[in-house]
């Protein structure tokens, strides 16, 4: 077997869930070992893979360049931040002009405010450009997956599961209403959509 460390699946969430998932935890003591979020649908990650719209960007950093975006998907939004250790996310988000559909692979990584609430958000790995189209598969295929994993939820080997229910007090029904509500927002927009050659 290759020692070489295979990457993370980068899992798709929505930023409803993915804003609800601020507990962190590694699998082993080992000081690389990877950080993993544990999504309330029962699924550790320690990458994301998410698309939507980049709305707006600004540089928040003191001495140097940190650049915060955000991108709103059907359910919520997403934060993410990019500076120097980031180079080639943060010259994107320098340059940048929202709004547009972007898809990013990130880390999630989780802060206590002062008043003590977690937020989450993405560092991101890679920032692209992407079309309506892209962006409509993705709201497809992860409504399908968070699916996936909520009729997963109650399988007893599901050791996700069970930490869900000791960390978090949410009720699932709440993404399976989110999926629906994205799904919805789709049917929507293609609806508003003038017809060619109008």
């Amino acid at each position: 077997m290759s020692s070489t460390p295979t990457r993370e699946v980068a899992r798709r969430a929505f930023a409803d869930e993915f804003n609800d998932a601020h507990y962190t935890f590694k699998e082993s003591d080992d000081e690389r070992a990877p950080l993993y979020v544990l999504l309330p649908t029962g699924e550790q990650a320690n990458r994301v893979f998410v698309v939507g719209t980049l709305t707006e960007t600004e540089d928040v950093g003191d001495d140097s360049e940190y650049w915060q975006g955000r991108v709103v998907d059907p359910t919520g939004t997403f934060y993410m931040y990019a500076g120097q250790y980031q180079p080639d996310a943060a010259g994107f988000l320098r340059e940048a002009e929202p709004p547009h559909y972007v898809a990013i692979v990130g880390k999630p990584r989780t802060y206590e405010t002062d008043e003590g609430e977690v937020n989450v958000s993405l560092r991101p790995e890679s920032i692209t450009e992407v079309d309506a189209a892209t962006r409509d598969r993705w709201v497809v295929e992860t409504a399908e997956r968070t699916l996936d994993r909520i009729e997963a939820f109650d399988d007893e080997a599901n050791e996700y599961a069970r930490m869900v229910e000791e960390e978090y007090d949410l009720p699932l029904d709440r993404y399976r209403e989110a999926v629906v509500d994205a799904l919805e927002s789709l049917d929507e927009e293609s609806a508003a959509e003038p017809a060619d050659g109008v």
